[in-house]
């Protein structure tokens, strides 16, 4: 029995003059804000503590936006990293707000975009943002998906945003975008039981429709609520594999992404120093091709 191999770092960007290579295990941030992604941290030393481990262990790729908290993570990654490591890059996203009911209401027109670009710059104590999805919401939007991206590389020529990427876009939303710039990733809804569209409160997520789209054009996908349990009908095979390994299902949910195709880029996010730490072990879990099969 054959295993794969797992390539351990991916590119941003790999077409561009401004390559980013980054470690293959991120780290979302979302996790580290108060309940319903609100208000400041139960234990803002053990967060802190999260952001400083995760850079330790070899993360160079965290996942923020100024709508967690609102405007909580983005603080917590300045005290806990600034001044920041020379390849740390932090990725961010623009196209919503945080309204004082907890709401979450689109912010997508050009002048809000550079509203948010310019609130992340000033929140992070950056000059460029390396990486900026702009996350398309589809129910109650009266701004085109055009006009945003149009105003997300304007951006760019500005020197505001290194890279641009996209969030919750279709194959069709994501072809577009790519004729309009260079699209260096894509954050979308993907994981063990979720492999195709659903939808959320939020508007509709799209993940393995656009993967292929990744793979074909050097696109980083990197999935969003990618440890959501496992679906009953599938929950057998995946304990199954977990036992073979001595792992827990949430870290073969993980070393699936990572087999599953080499363009992907996992973030997943915790308040936990132990958790992050088992997240982190996931990309030592080598799947050899009946793990695989059996998984699907």
């Amino acid at each position: 029995m054959t295993t794969p191999t797992i390539k351990d770092h991916v590119i941003i960007g790999k077409n561009t003059n401004a390559p980013l290579e980054v470690y293959r295990m991120g780290y979302g941030t979302m996790r580290l804000t108060g309940e319903h992604i609100w208000g400041e941290p139960a234990n803002r030393d053990e967060a802190l503590q999260v952001l400083k481990k995760a850079v330790q262990m070899g993360v160079n790729f965290i996942d923020t936006a100024d709508y967690y908290g609102p405007d909580v993570t983005n603080r917590l990654i300045v005290e806990a990293l600034y001044p920041y490591p020379k390849n740390l890059v932090i990725c961010t996203k623009v196209g919503a707000k945080r309204a004082h009911d907890k709401s979450w209401p689109v912010f997508s027109k050009p002048q809000e975009l550079r509203q948010s670009i310019d609130n992340n710059l000033k929140q992070l104590k950056l000059e460029q943002l390396a990486v900026v999805h702009f996350r398309f919401a589809t129910h109650n939007n009266p701004t085109p998906f055009s006009e945003s991206i149009d105003a997300m590389f304007e951006l760019q020529k500005e020197g505001k945003i290194l890279h641009v990427g996209v969030s919750n876009v279709n194959e069709q939303e994501l072809q577009y975008a790519m004729s309009r710039g260079n699209i260096a990733t894509v954050q979308n809804m993907y994981s063990y039981n979720q492999r195709t569209t659903t939808k959320l409160p939020i508007g509709e997520t799209r993940g393995g429709e656009v993967l292929k789209v990744c793979e074909e054009n050097d696109i980083v996908f990197t999935p969003f609520f990618s440890l959501i349990t496992a679906l009953p009908k599938q929950e057998h095979n995946i304990e199954q594999v977990a036992k073979k390994h001595g792992a827990t299902k949430a870290q073969i949910n993980l070393a699936w992404l990572l087999h599953k195709s080499p363009n992907i880029l996992p973030i997943p996010g915790t308040s936990s120093v132990a958790h992050l730490e088992e997240n982190m072990a996931a990309i030592n879990i080598q799947l050899d091709e009946e793990d695989v099969e059996l998984l699907g």
